[in-house]
């Protein structure tokens, strides 16, 4: 027998039908795309984005709604960029089957999603997101009354090396050499340079600098320690549901009180249109507007406070420890924040802060640590905005999917099925032992009229209509 070598076979130019094997698929994707179907999503999505495509002229472009079905699998699969969201998609034939490509077809580039994401406007990407909210409030996951804030920082695709001055233009490298003549260094080394910048006060400024190649973003130090570049993102959660109402993007080194009432704003306007757009019966599921916002100590302040009170929404963000205050001539904020102190000792203030803990960091974990956004591929707020849009859409479509089949992720439902099974085979190992201590034969025969555990050990599990059967060995 001689050795065989890799690519010696003949392939056939024809392959007969039979013999391509149909993919089974992966029971999450088919469920996610029954929910999708539920909705029409393939139809609205197309309408919305009929206005940016020509109506005779040139080839047929990649459907719409399989470019939103393309990000939500990165936020389902963990994936950060769209050149890893295309190699996954051509990898997978159970993905294939969610977005609708057969065997035969390409599926595609990274490139081509690219095009359509520059192609199609912000708004276009918020309906996406309204219409998802939409379907979760008919579920009753949306309620709108009470509203947890959060933020977080995403590091941006930019160096700081590539800074300039906002005045000339210059950069780093050469205002530091400027520096250096000026105080008497003729020929500045790169040790002299790193020595003068070590002692100076202030030398990350945004107001002076700015990155040419990504001016959204802003010099901010991480929670890791070290300075980068980044944005700032910050997201409404339903404290009752768990889903996300609205979001805001801005530059990372915003503060906290100034980005609160355009999240607030963006999730109030989400719930306006799920109203609209809902029957009599959703309408009554759907809080009218927002009555309570809770955060954390950074968003406390005299401002934010009265400016809740001005839009009648009640208040309860901690308060951080600022010592004795002097109130003179500050009557109405003095009073906002006593109020506001007074609600967060109450039963209901201390459970929406437990609330808090569990539900606004939740998001932050499937949507940036696992769902691959903590780093931004893309640059500017525009095109990153876009991306968020369908991340979040894609976690709401996780809460609803845990809600309708009990599993929020296509890999929770192996991990739903290894922690069943291990259960089981405590059970039967309990079983064991509980039988032996009694003086009992733990292989009963069929004549005394008792099953043996052999056959009660036998699970199976029902998902989505399939039968997913395992057995255990005792």
């Amino acid at each position: 027998m001689s050795m065989g070598k890799k690519g010696a076979d003949q392939v056939d130019l024809f392959v007969p039908h039979e013999t391509v094997r149909k993919a089974a698929g992966h029971p999450f994707y088919e469920a996610l795309e029954k929910v999708l179907r539920g909705v029409d999503f393939d139809r609205r999505v197309e309408e919305l984005c009929r206005k940016f495509y020509a109506e005779r002229r040139g080839r047929p472009s990649i459907p719409p709604g399989v470019y939103f079905r393309c990000l939500m699998v990165g936020f389902f699969e963990g994936i950060d960029s769209e050149r890893g969201i295309a190699w996954r998609v051509a990898d997978s034939l159970s993905i294939r089957g969610f977005l609708g490509i057969s065997f035969g077809k390409s599926t595609p580039d990274h490139s081509s999603l690219s095009n359509i994401r520059r192609r199609l406007d912000v708004e276009t990407h918020q309906e996406v997101f309204t219409m998802i909210l939409g379907k979760l409030a008919e579920h009753g996951l949306v309620k709108g009354k009470s509203v947890g804030v959060d933020a977080t920082t995403l590091e941006a695709n930019a160096a700081l090396r590539s800074l300039v001055r906002r005045e000339d233009g210059q950069s780093y490298n050469e205002f530091l050499v400027e520096l250096a003549k000026k105080s008497g260094i003729e020929t500045p080394t790169r040790e002299d340079l790193a020595r003068l910048d070590r002692k100076r006060k202030k030398k990350g400024s945004n107001k002076d600098w700015v990155n040419p190649h990504e001016p959204d973003a802003e010099i901010m130090k991480m929670k890791k320690g070290g300075t980068r570049m980044a944005h700032k993102h910050e997201h409404a959660v339903d404290l009752e549901t768990g889903a996300i109402l609205g979001s805001s993007l801005n530059g990372g080194a915003r503060g906290d009180t100034e980005t609160l009432e355009e999240t607030l704003a963006d999730a109030d306007e989400n719930l306006q249109k799920v109203r609209e757009e809902g029957d009599d019966e959703l309408k009554k599921k759907v809080n009218e507007r927002i009555e309570e916002a809770t955060a954390d100590k950074g968003y406390h302040s005299n401002e934010t406070l009265m400016g809740l009170e001005e839009a009648e929404i009640r208040s309860y963000i901690s308060e951080p420890n600022r010592g004795r205050r002097n109130w003179k001539n500050k009557k109405a904020e003095r009073d906002a924040v006593y109020r506001n102190r007074k609600r967060l000792k109450r039963r209901k203030g201390k459970g929406l802060l437990r609330k808090r803990g569990e539900l606004l960091e939740r998001p932050m974990e499937h949507l940036f640590n696992s769902g691959g956004m903590r780093r931004t591929h893309l640059r500017h707020h525009e095109n990153i905005k876009k991306r968020l849009l369908i991340q979040m859409s894609a976690f709401n479509l996780s809460i609803l999917m845990r809600q309708l089949f009990g599993v929020g992720k296509p890999k929770r439902l192996q991990g739903a099925l290894g922690l069943l099974k291990a259960l089981l085979a405590a059970l039967a190992r309990f079983a064991t032992l509980f039988r032996r201590i009694g003086g009992r034969s733990f292989n009963e025969s069929e004549e005394s009229g008792e099953m043996s555990p052999h056959l009660l050990l036998r699970p199976s599990i029902q998902f989505d209509g399939r039968k997913l059967d395992f057995s255990t060995a005792c």
